[in-house]
């Protein structure tokens, strides 16, 4: 049945083109453009940082293994270290949405404030319920299909990111030709940040979440139809996006917002309003945060498809998840592992609504991410390390450039990311060093270790069901459904 199922089901493949646009679509994004401006041209720095020791190593030694080994993160890590390791790396993956959604989400809802009352940005009320609705409208868009979800990323990379973000670049350049002085200095001596203690450098582990997620898309490999060619093209596209993206609105906007004036959740949208303003051209404002929306939403999807269909294989060939969770809908979507995210995620989003500074809940809920995802680098660095050692002669279509110094810089950032992410960055104001160590420990001990932990030691011989494995080429559908594409 199996057989006769795959025979009728089409191949759907995408274009190196969109998969790279989907990996730049989940990786790359304006949110985190006030993260890095309130630095100035220090930004440039801050970010170039990070590229050479997380982002580089990350795409290359991701390419090399998805060249190599269909199935993504688990795949990976499970044939270089084991199957216990690559659950926990694709647990982690997949996890560390649950705290990513509502800080992606609360950068859209402070956008759309914009848009409709300017003075809701900072309303925790008002960001907690817009974050519910819209996770839970994503929700329902993926669990439609993997195909329509390509075709929405890719829109929205397109119109709420690379115009926007070009836009963004071209306004300050024109402000400063009109004699206008830039808000923060722009001269040599300020290309390096200022020390101001190891509080200062809590902003920077953002960074290595910005660049989070260069090995998401891989488990989309066989959607292409020659990987090993295409995909390390896709990559390295995406990766000069990447740098494009991040780079040059930081600095936009710290030409025309002053640092301390600076909302890290609404900072695109205030850069936009005052450059508008003296434009002349204010009524444009609504327009553009409809349009940081759509990239924003667009990312989203991709993130919602991507590591719970991972986390959906290894749990039907491993039987590391109970039955219900394994289960898929008319479309051939993991809809019950959503809708199991959804509820955890309408809990935490909640945070936005009872911490009463929003900026503080955006900063707790991205250093949670970064360390939950830290957990799965620090697994894939070493798996990589191990199966160029132990399989050698494993075909690959490309050969990463000194893989074990690559893993060696990337494993070494990740862990100093990981030891400043438990430092309170100096926008934590709602409370006590004690009480922020308290939530981001409790987030990744809970969230990145525990659970696993009790899924793994807890998991019935009935919950893996082989019957309903499918290799990594072939549709994981209980049914004939519209599309195979990997997500």
């Amino acid at each position: 049945m199996r057989a006769a199922i795959t025979a009728r089901t089409p191949k759907n493949y995408i274009t190196w083109l969109m998969l790279a646009f989907m990996i730049t679509s989940s990786v790359a994004s304006l949110r985190a453009a006030p993260t890095m401006a309130v630095y100035g041209l220090a930004a440039v720095f801050l970010y170039i940082v990070p590229a050479l020791v997380f982002l580089l190593p990350t795409s290359l030694v991701s390419a090399e293994l998805a060249s190599g080994w269909s199935g993504g993160v688990y795949r990976w890590v499970a044939d270089g270290i084991s199957k216990p390791a690559g659950f926990l790396a694709i647990w982690c993956q997949f996890a560390m949405t649950i705290f990513y959604y509502p800080s992606l989400l609360g950068y859209v809802a402070s956008t759309f404030a914009y848009v409709i009352n300017p003075s809701l940005a900072s309303n925790g009320v008002y960001v907690a319920i817009v974050i519910v609705v819209l996770f839970w409208t994503g929700v329902w868009v993926s669990s439609q299909g993997t195909k329509a979800v390509a075709g929405l990323s890719s829109f929205g990379l397109v119109i709420g990111t690379l115009v926007p973000g070009a836009l963004l670049v071209v306004l300050g350049l024109v402000f400063l030709g009109q004699g206008n002085t830039s808000a923060a200095p722009m001269d040599a001596s300020h290309l390096l940040p200022q020390w101001t203690g190891i509080a200062s450098l809590v902003l920077i582990v953002n960074n290595f979440l910005s660049y989070a997620g260069m090995e998401m898309n891989a488990v989309h490999v066989t959607s292409l139809r020659k990987p090993a060619k295409e995909f390390p093209r896709s990559m390295f596209l995406a990766i000069g996006l990447v740098l494009v993206i991040f780079i040059l609105p930081a600095l936009a906007i710290s030409w025309v917002i002053p640092a301390d004036q600076l909302s890290l959740t609404a900072g695109v949208m205030q850069a936009f309003d005052a450059f508008f303003a003296n434009f002349g051209v204010s009524w444009l404002t609504p327009i553009l945060g409809l349009m940081l929306i759509a990239a924003s939403l667009g990312g989203m999807l991709t993130w919602l498809a991507g590591p719970s269909k991972g986390l959906l294989t290894v749990a039907r060939e491993e039987g590391y998840l109970p039955p219900f969770l394994q289960k898929l809908n008319k479309h051939g979507v993991q809809q019950n592992i959503l809708v199991s995210q959804g509820l955890v995620t309408t809990v935490i989003a909640l945070l936005y609504a009872f911490i009463p500074d929003v900026s503080s809940s955006y900063w707790i809920l991205s250093v949670i991410t970064t360390q939950v995802y830290l957990i799965m680098y620090l697994l894939l660095f070493v798996a990589a390390v191990r199966l160029r050692r132990n399989k050698p002669d494993h075909p690959r279509g490309y050969r990463a450039p000194a893989l074990t110094l690559l893993c060696t810089v990337g494993f070494l950032a990740s862990v100093a990311a990981m030891i400043i992410g438990f430092v309170p960055p100096a926008q934590f104001s709602s409370g006590s060093a004690g009480v922020y160590l308290l939530i981001v420990g409790g987030g990744l001990g809970v969230v990145g270790i525990l659970v696993p932990a009790l899924f793994y030691l807890l998991r019935k011989p009935h919950w893996k069901n082989p019957a309903n494995v499918g290799g990594p080429e072939e549709p994981l559908v209980d049914a004939p459904a519209g599309g195979t594409e990997e997500a």
